[in-house]
């Protein structure tokens, strides 16, 4: 930690006096309202935006390649040394990228509304990545200035309650969302109209951040490492736009030849499938050639510094598996229980998108109350079981169909900013299942993030948390197209099968480093690393 942290610890020694007990609530309201903030925009890029897909009637694999468009979350650490290095002048170096990284949100969202998904979708697509990759920024930012702001004796509170602002944040942009464009039962809205309000919160947060935020001390940046990570990235950047060229003007040109396939075919989404890895391999080794050759200093010495740990490798790969059966089910959840099942959006938004992300902050709450009693290890393995068999409920879904248990009636009611303008009554074996889905995966995750926590220490910076964060992201991002594909081509009930047994590697793996696993649940240096 450095010394803008240190600056800000309390004495021991002392009571806290009335003025540092308000200082304290003020950093905790900030945390809360920074996560509600880096919340906001990831279910405009992710499952609201699949329901807008889904009621334009773009076909279920093109939805699934659309999730490409998160593809920023999962790369955010290459340009987090910029946001680390450089300042912004007015507002100091985090407040200024905060605000920067609003307004740019809110800019974009307002260009999103204005296209329509169905007539220009490569447009929306583009637009949608960049919203992606703002928002991907502003968690760069938002990582780094809590971890700066907060004292370690608020870690632990400000680390909770940043995770309420982001679950409520995503309530409002999936959950509400939905309701209000519910043409019987909610408000009407169009969808347009959600991403031009969300434009406006974003301006609103914006505003907080330069109004609100504590002002943290300067610390002096080595102006020859920032001009080595300037060039660095550039290199990068280039080599990642060479690969795109190649694989978009050489690779699948090629591929589709040797394929063949009709146009908009079963076997031509297969073989987009096929491009898309193809492309991948291409594009990670040239990128990476670039970051040796330009001297990325501060990217390579992060992962020098992780690798460095004893079963880094090893890890990093469980990092990628552990959510990987509930990313593959949960990929292409709205349009499953909208199109497919069939259900109202005024349901599926109460029951999956409010209800479940309630029951998610519970899993979670729980989560960390049993870890308590069974350890680090164990609670990984237990919860990670229960994860994977939360996949059969949806499987269970998609055989019996709906209306086989009795459910419930949700009351109309009119709140001013959310309404149901009749009683919607609630399938009792979709309340089940996203009950389940929704408590195992808050679990799960609770247990994740405190491993990915114990793998940190004091000497990681905001680009090295962002690394292992990015990796911890990448089952959610890339197992969409395939599941797009797959589950057009075996149908649901067979996906979620597939989704079940694409748990196991994580669970077989995790028994496998039972030992290294224990090691971190002992080791109180990494533990007091953990919010690096």
């Amino acid at each position: 930690m450095d010394g803008e942290s240190a600056a800000l610890e309390p004495n021991p020694r002392s009571r806290p006096s009335p003025a540092q007990r308000l200082a304290a609530w003020h950093r905790l309201l900030v945390v809360t309202l920074l996560g509600f903030a880096s919340g906001l925009p990831l279910a405009l890029t992710g499952q609201a935006m699949q329901a807008w897909l889904s009621m334009e009637g773009l076909d279920v694999a093109t939805i699934g390649f659309l999730s490409l468009v998160g593809l920023p979350y999962t790369f955010k650490f290459l340009w987090a040394p910029l946001m680390d290095r450089f300042e912004l002048p007015w507002l100091g170096r985090r407040r200024g990228w905060l605000v920067i990284t609003q307004l740019a949100l809110a800019g974009v969202l307002m260009a999103m509304a204005a296209t329509s998904p169905g007539d220009a979708t490569r447009a929306f697509a583009l637009l949608a990545v960049a919203v992606a990759f703002v928002s991907a920024s502003q968690d760069v930012v938002i990582d780094a200035y809590r971890t700066d702001l907060l004292p370690a004796a608020e870690r632990g509170l400000g680390s909770s309650l940043n995770v309420l602002g982001y679950r409520l944040a995503m309530i409002v942009s999936g959950g509400l969302a939905l309701i209000w464009t519910d043409p019987a039962q909610g408000g009407g809205w169009s969808w347009p109209e959600v991403y031009r309000f969300m434009a406006g919160l974003m301006v609103g947060a914006a505003v907080l951040s330069a109004l609100l935020l504590p002002r943290l001390a300067r610390a002096a940046v080595p102006r020859s490492v920032a001009r080595h990570d300037l060039v660095g990235f550039a290199a990068v950047v280039a080599a990642v736009l060479a690969g795109a060229f190649a694989t978009d003007r050489l690779v699948g040109p090629l591929l589709r030849a040797l394929v063949d396939a009709p146009a908009g075919s079963l076997a031509a989404k297969w073989t987009d499938l096929l491009v898309l890895l193809a492309g991948i391999a291409l594009t990670l080794p040239l990128a990476a050639w670039a970051a040796r050759r330009a001297r990325f200093e501060t990217l390579l010495s992060g992962l020098a510094s992780y690798f460095a740990q004893p079963g880094a490798a090893a890890f990093l790969l469980f990092i990628v598996l552990y959510k990987l059966g509930d990313a593959f089910a949960g990929s292409l959840m709205t349009p499953f229980l909208l199109k497919s099942m069939a259900f109202a959006p005024a349901e599926v938004g109460v029951v999956n998108k409010v209800i479940g992300l309630w029951l998610t902050i519970g899993g979670a709450l729980l989560g960390g109350a049993l870890m308590l009693k069974l350890g680090l290890w164990r609670s990984l393995l237990l919860f990670g079981a229960l994860q994977m068999a939360s996949n059969l409920g949806f499987w269970w879904l998609a055989v019996s169909g709906k209306g086989l248990m009795p459910g419930l009636v949700i009351p109309a009611f009119d709140w001013g900013f959310v309404q149901l303008a009749a009683a919607t009554p609630v399938d009792g074996g979709l309340l089940m299942v996203i009950a389940f889905e929704n408590l195992s995966g808050g679990m799960g995750t609770a247990a994740f993030v405190a491993f990915l926590m114990s793998l940190c220490n004091q000497r990681f910076t905001a680009t090295q948390f962002a690394l292992l964060s990015a990796f911890a992201s990448v089952g959610r991002v890339w197992v969409g197209p395939l599941a797009g594909v797959l589950a057009e081509s075996i149908g649901w009930p067979s996906f979620f099968v597939v989704s079940t047994v694409a748990a196991l590697p994580a669970l077989w793996m995790l028994w496998w480093l039972r030992a290294p696993v224990r090691a971190l649940e002992a080791d109180p240096i990494t533990a007091r690393g953990a919010d690096d």
